[in-house]
């Protein structure tokens, strides 16, 4: 039996014969030959047959000999072959997918999915976006970080009642986890360094290109921190290994959509919220939208670089577990990442007292009771610590330029989809 071969290992195998397995891409006949297109997981490759030629999207084997070819993809393809039928579609796809490009709406693209992903284009983003995750794992477990994996179905919600999904968990009620922020918190009283993927919910009634209801949260949490600029310093290096990995791992994807990574500086430019206050002329507690590209255009401006740290968040706009500044209780020891124009990581360090606990939620007017399995931790010696979140869509909606978060993620959940 003969070895299958990648289509992009097709040169390694020149006069040779060879099977190569996939999707019939495109089919071309002329007068005196026809062309077969056969898409894998690495590329195109080249058949010429003279016989009859199964329809697009058909899965195929193909055994044939290795011949250069100037006007092959990859310059060779495979000639005398035979070609087994694995499987035939039912009717012809929706999308011409041998086309430079899908001319289809969003929503049509979105419907079927399942076939439109196959195209390079759409399957771009998800090859960059699977680089950076394994950027994010490769960086943190060289720091020492322990990865976890925390539950999604929890009893309360992490950060306040609003915009969680509700659901009946054997006849109790619960919810779907906003974020995995409780537990990677206690688990570095286990680990000191911890790190997840996973999905998070958001119930937020937002039909924006910029929110989905749920996406993949890229976290973590170290402990024994000094403030939050030992946090700002481990997530530089956590983005500069994912930008190494997307050029490692995903070189043809980037090549496909026209992607230059960005460089990251040495150290990150920070800017303090009131200075950033100043800066776009705004007396808000927060960051518009509009803000926040006005201080992106800045950071490269003044500093050329397309990241920029905004730290000293007002205390009144983080959550309750964010530790305060101590030279300026009004503000918090907490920032974010602003990446070409929009806000990309969320972080900062934590609270680690359980007194310390206990008095911010009676300052913001709550009880104890809701957060007993959260604060238990807390009772028997935590150490200084913080972390950050990074989402994943939106970092792969910036690098690759994408209008709509939706893009970058293959069967996106928002306030009206929920199939396929």
């Amino acid at each position: 039996m003969i070895s299958r071969v990648m289509s992009a290992e097709l040169a390694e195998h020149a006069g040779q014969r060879v099977t190569i397995a996939g999707w019939v891409h495109r089919r071309r006949r002329l007068k005196s030959v026809s062309f077969l297109i056969v898409r894998d997981r690495t590329g195109l490759a080249q058949v010429v047959s003279g016989g009859d030629l199964p329809p697009e999207e058909s899965v195929v084997e193909v055994t044939g000999t290795v011949t250069a070819s100037t006007a092959a993809p990859g310059g060779f393809e495979l000639v005398a072959p035979e070609i087994e039928v694995l499987s035939e579609p039912c009717g012809a796809p929706p999308f011409d997918l041998y086309r430079p490009a899908l001319t289809a709406s969003l929503p049509t693209i979105l419907d079927h999915a399942p076939v439109a992903l196959r195209h390079p284009l759409l399957r771009a983003p998800l090859e960059i976006s699977a680089a950076s995750v394994a950027g994010f794992r490769e960086t943190l477990d060289g720091l020492g970080f322990t990865e976890i994996h925390t539950p999604k179905i929890v009893a309360s919600a992490t950060e306040s009642g609003a915009n969680v999904f509700g659901i009946d968990y054997f006849g109790r009620r619960a919810y779907l986890a906003q974020s995995p922020q409780f537990y990677k918190q206690a688990m570095v009283g286990v680990f000191e360094r911890v790190y997840e993927v996973g999905p998070v919910f958001r119930a937020e009634p937002h039909d924006t290109v910029r929110h989905l209801a749920q996406y993949t949260s890229l976290d973590a949490e170290l402990g024994f921190v000094r403030d939050h600029r030992d946090v700002m310093a481990v997530l530089r290096e956590v983005v500069a290994g994912m930008l190494e990995s997307l050029r490692a791992r995903a070189g043809s994807a980037l090549d496909v959509l026209g992607v230059v990574p960005p460089s990251v500086p040495a150290e990150i430019p920070a800017v303090h919220f009131a200075d950033a206050q100043r800066l776009t002329g705004s007396d808000e507690p927060d960051l518009s939208p509009a803000h926040e590209r006005l201080l992106s255009e800045w950071a490269v401006r003044e500093h050329g670089s397309e990241f920029l740290f905004v730290t000293g968040y007002p205390m009144a706009k983080r959550p309750f577990y964010t530790h305060p500044d101590p030279a300026r209780p009004g503000y918090s020891n907490g920032f974010d990442l602003l990446f070409r124009g929009l806000e990309l990581v969320t972080g900062g360090q934590r609270l680690h007292r359980y007194d310390d606990y206990v008095a911010a939620l009676a300052q913001r007017g709550e009880s104890t009771e809701a957060y007993e399995g959260y604060l238990q931790a807390f009772r028997y010696g935590m150490p200084p610590h913080g972390g950050f979140a990074l989402g994943l869509e939106r970092w792969t909606a910036r690098l690759t330029g994408a209008a709509n978060i939706r893009q970058t993620t293959a069967f996106p959940r928002d306030l009206h989809r929920l199939s396929p």
